[in-house]
């Protein structure tokens, strides 16, 4: 889809108080929003100051929100729901917007009859129309009566009034499972409005989904592109407006959450495989002191790596084996054994190109072709020609274990906090082009963690991204937020047979853990036999297999893993992760012990 239309955004998708709401929309680059009426009723400012704040943060208000419960109701309340509507007109002519969002009745006054809310509402459209205001009316998920758009266009079609049209929210739409395809159908100029929302596939009350598990657009399940061509088929004119509900959003930064938004809409918006097409993992850069350091090398020696080069101006060098590149760059020696990943680098044809284009998503600039991620990772491009390496001086005695048998990069994977997580899966994902390849959850030695993998279309590039809730107390695990380099092998077995014998920390897998994959899987006696021999694990799905072993935690985040990818086998052995946490915990405490 690629489009160009104003973008708005609802207030209630923001924290803090309507002042902060505003100014973080307009930083972020909206053109309006939806104002949310509980915005307004906890603000000192009068309707003429928020319009006024409004139009000089260059903000309009494109809608008012929400009025509720008010068609197919007995005489009596329906002439209290008038009062109640012209009073809220009042407001809305203060603002100065033009179109009131009129939610379908949950109330038990309403009764199912479809010709007597047609009816009221066109009596309601009346009174608004003599304003000049109009009335988009959207059908609830959990309507009493009205729930489905189908339901809410005949209607309004029914009501026939020309101040009166539909709002199509596509939360309402597609958390019904109801075909939006018949969208089509509807005129343009009775899409009074479009709101947008995306959201996990839930089996739970469709009012609790709404209100606490919305999410932007592209970080959820629904398909937002088809969604809006259908509305956009219909000749549809306003703007593109979000309107999400999220207990994480709701209590972050809301700057940070708006631009997370804006990014969000750009990406909706953006034609199919615009990004430039990536060439693979340049390399990885990893923070390292004087303590660290010295470990993180060792391991790469017993990993087969070799140490290539020194920067020529910089505390930096640089370790490869076959095409895989780990960058160490030396800090202040007073860290205690800190390393971490602080940059991610990916080949690309045009850097220059790829780091604009990763700018007007809204990611901070590092210079000419680098970006920050919300995290402060750096996400640098690189030629594919890897002229980066002219920055290096080669180490004279520079030589590789070539039977260790790494390849490359597989995938890099990061933790990030449980209230950046839809965050950071979304900025990879628009700044690199990426899209989402695998989605899971498993129970770990200390609670859930979900994972989220990106990859680009070529699956040369793949992020794994892991989060867990958020803990308090001094309970936990010994490594809070791991980082870790995961290389490919050919053949695990024979790799993790030479690293353990050049002396790489690997970890140790229990005995366990293979007698219940031989009742599994029932491998060949002789596989399963080297892959406890060597603590290799494995996994296997019906797109092919995937054997994989990891170092021991080094420093105070990171380690190493090699994989070996068997057919087409996708995913990150999410299976065998708790057993891996396990382990790195043993090996801690048995260090710490010592």
């Amino acid at each position: 889809m690629s489009v160009d239309r104003r973008r708005g955004i609802a207030t209630v998708c923001l924290s803090g108080t309507l002042e902060d709401k505003l100014a973080a929309a307009a930083a972020a680059g909206f053109d309006g929003v939806e104002l949310f009426e509980n915005d307004l009723l906890a603000s000192p400012w009068s309707p003429e100051r928020v319009r006024q704040e409004c139009a000089d943060l260059g903000l309009s208000i494109d809608l008012y929100q929400p009025f509720r419960d008010f068609e197919a109701v007995p005489p009596d309340v329906l002439a209290l729901n008038l009062r109640r509507a012209e009073l809220k007109f009042d407001v809305v002519e203060r603002l100065g917007a033009d179109t009131v969002l009129v939610c379908s009745s949950v109330s038990p006054d309403a009764v199912d009859d479809d010709d007597l809310a047609a009816e009221q509402l066109h009596t309601l459209a009346e009174h608004a129309g003599r304003r000049g205001l109009r009335v988009a009316y959207e059908a609830l998920a959990w309507g009493r009566f009205v729930n489905t758009y189908d339901r809410a266009w005949r209607i309004v079609r029914s009501a026939d009034h020309p101040a009166l049209g539909v709002c199509l929210d596509s939360f309402h739409v597609l958390s019904r499972e109801v075909d939006p395809v018949a969208i089509r159908t509807i005129p343009g100029e009775k899409v009074f409005f479009l709101q947008l929302a995306d959201a996990p596939r839930l089996r739970m009350d469709v009012l609790q989904w709404s209100r606490h598990h919305r999410l932007f657009p592209g970080q959820g399940a629904f398909d937002l592109t088809s969604f809006v061509d259908h509305v956009l088929a219909t000749g549809y004119r306003g703007p593109l407006s979000l309107e999400v509900f999220n207990d994480v959003f709701r209590q972050s930064d809301p700057r940070a959450a708006a631009v997370d938004a804006m990014r969000s809409l750009l990406l909706l918006q953006e034609p199919p495989d615009a990004a430039p097409v990536l060439g693979g993992h340049a390399y990885t850069e990893i923070d390292v002191d004087e303590t660290a350091a010295a470990r993180v090398g060792a391991a790469l020696a017993g990993l087969g790596f070799a140490a290539a080069g020194r920067h020529r101006s910089r505390p930096v060098e640089l370790w490869r084996q076959g095409d895989a590149r780990i960058v160490l760059h030396h800090r202040d020696p007073a860290h205690g054994g800190h390393a971490a990943v602080t940059a991610v680098a990916v080949a690309s044809p045009d850097p220059t190109t790829s780091a604009a284009r990763a700018t007007s998503f809204l990611a901070p600039s590092l210079g000419a072709t680098a970006v920050a991620a919300p995290d402060g990772t750096s996400v640098v491009f690189c030629r594919d020609d890897q002229d980066w390496l002219a920055d290096f001086t080669t180490q004279p005695d520079a030589g590789e274990h070539a039977d260790a048998g790494v390849l490359g990069t597989d995938h890099v994977g990061l933790t990030e906090p449980f209230d950046r997580f839809e965050q950071a899966g979304l900025f990879y994902r628009a700044v690199l082009g990426l899209h989402l390849d695998d989605e899971t959850e498993f129970a770990a030695p200390f609670g859930l963690v979900r994972r989220h993998s990106v990859v680009d279309r070529g699956h040369r590039v793949r992020i794994a991204l892991d989060s867990t809730l958020v803990r308090r107390g001094s309970w936990g695990p010994d490594v809070r937020e791991p980082q870790h380099v995961a290389f490919t092998t050919s053949d695990a077995v024979a790799s993790a047979r030479v690293m353990r014998g050049l002396g790489a920390p690997l970890l140790d897998i229990p005995d366990n853990y293979y007698d219940d994959l031989d009742a599994r899987f029932a491998p060949d006696p002789g596989l399963l036999a080297a892959l406890r021999e060597f603590s290799v694990l494995y996994d296997r799905d019906e797109h092919g297999e995937f054997l994989h072993f990891c170092t021991e935690v080094l420093g105070d985040r990171v380690y190493f893993e090699v994989v070996q990818r068997i057919g087409g086998y996708s995913g990150y052995g999410a299976v065998n992760a708790p057993v891996l946490m396990a382990a790195h915990r043993r090996r801690r405490r048995a260090a710490h012990d010592r």
